[in-house]
Formats: C-alpha cells, structure tokens, sequence
C-alpha cells in the first residue's frame, strides 16, 4: 500500500494549511479528493458534525501520504454544517438549533444510506481500487460503524472520538474495527467495545487519548497546542497503521 519514503506523517501545519486535493461532484456530493486516483486502496474519511474544516482536510492528506492511498471525504451537508457557536447547548436557544440539525441534514440513518450509494459511486469511479476503508470522526464515526456490519462495502473501518458510541453497534460488526476514544465519551461503552472487538476474531483495537477531548482530530483539534499537536499527529499515524495492516 505504501513505499518506504511514504512511511512518514508530513508536518502538519498549525494555521494557513494548503490542501493537497482536489473537488469534485461525485455521487451528487461535493467530495474532496487526494492521492493517487489509480491507488489500489481508498478511505472515506467521514467528517465530524461541523463538517469540511481545515483540521479535517490536513488530517485526510496525512492519511493519503503516509499510505499512498487515495482518500475521499464527501461533503454530507452540502456546505452547511453545524455551527460550533451552538456548543455547549446550554440555552433553549441552542439546543433547538442543534437538535433541529441533527433530526435533519445529520441523521445517522439517512446518511448511512447516503455513504452506502456513494460508495457505489465511488467503486465504478475509480476502478483500480480494490479494498475500501472508512475514518469516521464524532458523527462520522457513527455513520462509519453502521454501515461495517452484514454486507458492507468497506474491508476495514475506524472512528475516532466517536460520538453516540454504543456497544450494540460493536456486536453487529463483520469487520476489523479501530476506536480511537477521548475522556469525553462514555467509559462503560468503551469498554464494551473493546472486549467484543478483543473477542470477535475480526481483528481492531480500542484506544482512549486520556488527555485529549471530543474533537481533538477534527474541526475541534487545537494545532497550536504542543500536546494536542502530537496526539493529532499519533491519532492519524495510528489509524494509519491500521489501515496499513487491513486494507490489504
């Protein structure tokens, strides 16, 4: 999947950060495009519930360096996610918003319906590709899992600082699975996770950042921070590494 000279994650840029790729309509979704298009491999990277942000686009050019894969991130929300403004939703005001947003654009089963077509899309798009891979960050990471049970179109799948994390969700999956956790999501269902993940002869691995908060590889993620830095950093090399070793 990856030459030896890729087997690095490049430096990531803190502010100003120049994407690599390229967009184009596939699917009737905007999607962000990087990497190889005759790659033998492809992750869909499946943004958090703020949708396209700078932090997420840099994290799927790692993904596509360090593995000489091509990467797609398609654009669910169709250039309107939600406003980081209505977090905390600590006002009638805000959870309102927040709440009418999630019953709409983001609801997880629509959207699971929505990434399963533009895989298909996807697959006769780019033919070379022979196993598919998801990254789903928070909301993402909900969608992703959903769509890695009976039938799925993807060889290996993984969230990070997964949002809705539910251990039922982690029975029905027919593939290997990574969960990179924050101290933020719930620690009994990380747990459950990760004794069906140990025991479901899938293969995957469960992870809790114990520093780092809900978002930390997303639209959230502080760049400027030495330490966020780094777990930024570790985050997407580890699901590289995973990737590396399933998506073969």
């Amino acid at each position: 999947m990856s030459c030896e000279a890729c087997r690095t994650i490049p430096p990531v840029i803190p502010q100003g950060y120049t994407p690599k790729g390229t967009y184009q309509t596939l699917a009737s979704l905007n999607t962000y495009i990087t990497g190889p298009r005759d790659a033998s491999t492809a992750i869909i990277d499946i943004y958090d519930i703020f949708g396209l942000s700078p932090q997420t686009i840099q994290g799927a050019d790692i993904l596509s360096t360090r593995l000489n894969a091509l990467v797609l991130v398609p654009d669910f929300f169709h250039g309107d996610g939600a406003k980081h403004e209505w977090l905390p939703a600590d006002t009638e005001e805000k959870m309102s918003k927040l709440m009418g947003f999630v019953g709409s654009k983001a609801d997880i089963p629509t959207n699971v319906g929505v990434l399963v077509e533009a895989v298909k899309v996807y697959r006769e798009t780019f033919s070379s590709v022979k196993t598919w891979g998801s990254l789903g960050l928070c909301w993402g990471g909900k969608v992703a899992v959903l769509a890695s049970g009976e039938g799925t179109l993807f060889t290996a799948t993984a969230q990070v600082h997964p949002g809705r994390l539910e251990t039922s969700d982690a029975e029905k999956l027919t593939i290997p699975h990574l969960v990179l956790a924050s101290k933020d999501e719930p620690a009994d269902a990380v747990k459950g996770y990760a004794g069906i993940i140990s025991k479901n002869g899938h293969g995957g691995l469960v992870e809790t950042y114990e520093t780092m908060w809900h978002g930390w590889m997303g639209a959230r993620a502080d760049l400027d921070n030495e330490e966020s830095l780094k777990e930024y950093v570790r985050g997407y090399a580890q699901a590289a590494e995973f990737f590396e070793k399933y998506l073969k």
